[in-house]
């Protein structure tokens, strides 16, 4: 049996027997939902940032920077990946752990909303579950597309059978034991992750003939690739340069980093750490694990170009690591190593399908339909949940022209813009009412999704995040004060959790 056939089989097998062994710590919604809030540092850190960037680290990237180089969708979008990535943990891991605790112990996203702002009509709780449900769908479809070019790009799978089988295994963990075996799998994830976008650059860089090889083949290729200002088009198996970089679309790369304050499935790590205590290291792994990461698939991108050129360039960008790690590293490594790409794959999609079935079980099914609901009737309605996600975003991800990146980019931007600015006021203004949460919520979102019809380049997040922003601070400031006991609580949220 071929080396990579056993090496994939041996990974699905560990993954479902994780699965397996969480599905019994797994009693109440809490449990499933957030693991009873008991992650440790390390799993925390590597869990958030595996579930965060997902297939796009391993395809999409790679193959950005296989097409423009240095340009806007390589260099420019990791510093501002790596800039959020450090101020999400610095400014909001701590207070939404202790906030969403201390409000009501919400479990997640859309609960802490209405707790945070005593709101008792469930408006707030719903329109921040519907955005949930809308983007995390175009999400999850991204990674089954990732998780289909994968199977067919190693093992000549037909598209279609390849995002089938991606899917069941995914489902079968998520569906069995809930957070835990999410966390504990993207653990395991991001460590394969880490280690491949270590080795394989590092590997395949020799197997060039160096640095300067690498340079010097890249420059034959075109100059333009070696040069961060300059904007370069991948087209017909030709980098073509189309001019300098413009504002624009530099701001649009670092704007990527907005991104991080309203991912559900991020701020789910926040919500579920030990202790704001643990907060600190997790800073500091989840930091040196995404620059190290990111830079790491940048140089993957500038190998493919000088391994492949332009005697041999690829139809699919985004198949760059695929194609590279089946050329250069012998069978039983390259297996490893495309392991690493379903670990990318399914640790963002697992969160995201729990997020969603949370969303779908505790802001829609306890809160309007089950008040009164057991536990473990609860528990089975999330499963059931993930199931019926996961067809609806496997028929998104049936069209086998889908763009990772493009995917992606719409669902981080959604994101983004609903929570993000939401998020930051919520935990850093005593003042904001529910009014303005709902209004930047709702500005937020359909910025994002009305944005394309403009017709401007401007990446949809960044004028969604303002208005989001503009919209929370109207609303709040001509609607009454938030009563004392909000107020009182709010403060109780800023100081250190007691032992």
């Amino acid at each position: 049996m071929n080396a990579s056939y056993v090496t994939f089989v041996f990974y699905l097998v560990v993954l479902l027997g994780i699965g397996l062994y969480t599905y019994r710590m797994t009693s109440t919604l809490s449990d499933y939902v957030l693991g009873g809030r008991k992650l440790n540092s390390w799993v925390a850190a590597l869990s958030a940032q595996a579930s965060d960037m997902s297939g796009w680290l391993l395809l999409g990237l790679p193959g950005a920077a296989y097409a423009s180089g240095m340009g806007m969708w390589s260099i420019w979008i990791s510093i501002g990946l790596a800039t959020g990535t450090m101020l999400n943990w610095q400014y909001v891991a701590k207070r939404l752990r202790r906030y969403t605790e201390i409000a009501g112990n919400s479990i997640t996203l859309s609960e802490y909303f209405e707790n945070r702002f005593r709101d008792q009509s469930g408006i707030l709780r719903i329109i921040s579950a519907i955005f949930i449900l809308i983007f995390f769908l175009f999400y999850t479809a991204s990674g089954l597309v990732a998780g289909g070019l994968l199977f067919e790009g190693t093992f000549q799978i037909d598209y279609h059978t390849a995002v089938i089988i991606g899917a069941i295994v995914i489902i079968g963990y998520t569906f069995l034991g809930g957070f835990l075996a999410v966390s504990w799998t993207d653990f395991l994830q991001g460590a394969l992750m880490f280690f491949a976008l270590i080795i394989a650059p590092i590997i395949s860089i020799n197997y060039i003939g160096g640095l300067d090889e690498l340079f010097a083949r890249i420059a034959a290729a075109n100059p333009d690739l070696l040069n961060v200002a300059r904007d370069v088009e991948f087209a017909d198996g030709v980098w073509q340069s189309t001019g300098a970089l413009s504002v624009v679309g530099i701001i649009s790369a670092l704007a990527w980093g907005l991104g991080y304050f309203g991912q559900p499935h991020i701020l789910a790590r926040f919500m579920a750490i030990r202790s704001d205590r643990d907060v600190r290291k997790s800073r500091l792994i989840s930091v040196i694990w995404v620059v190290i990461t990111l830079y790491g698939a940048i140089m993957v991108g500038f190998v493919g170009i000088a391994l492949f050129g332009t005697e041999q360039p690829l139809e699919n960008t985004e198949t760059v690591f695929i194609e590279m790690v089946q050329i250069i590293f012998n069978p039983w490594l390259a297996g490893i190593l495309l392991a690493a790409v379903l670990s990318a794959i399914m640790s963002t999609i697992d969160s995201q399908l729990l997020v969603s079935s949370s969303a779908l079980t505790e802001d829609f099914y306890r809160k309007f339909i089950r008040r009164h609901a057991s536990q473990k009737e609860l528990v089975w309605t999330g499963r059931i949940a993930v199931l019926v996600i996961a067809l609806i975003a496997l028929m998104l991800a049936w069209n086998d022209e889908n763009k990772v990146l493009d995917l992606v980019a719409y669902a981080w931007a959604g994101f983004g813009a609903a929570f993000g600015p939401a998020i930051l006021f919520s935990l850093f203004w005593k003042r904001m009412t529910g009014a303005g949460a709902l209004a930047g919520m709702i500005f937020g979102g359909l910025t994002v999704i009305l944005w394309k019809y403009t017709g401007s380049n401007l990446y949809e997040i960044v004028p969604g995040f303002i208005f989001s922003s503009i919209g929370i601070v109207l609303f709040s400031l001509v609607s009454p004060r938030p009563p004392a006991e909000v107020e009182a609580e709010f403060e109780r949220a800023q100081k250190p959790m007691e032992s």
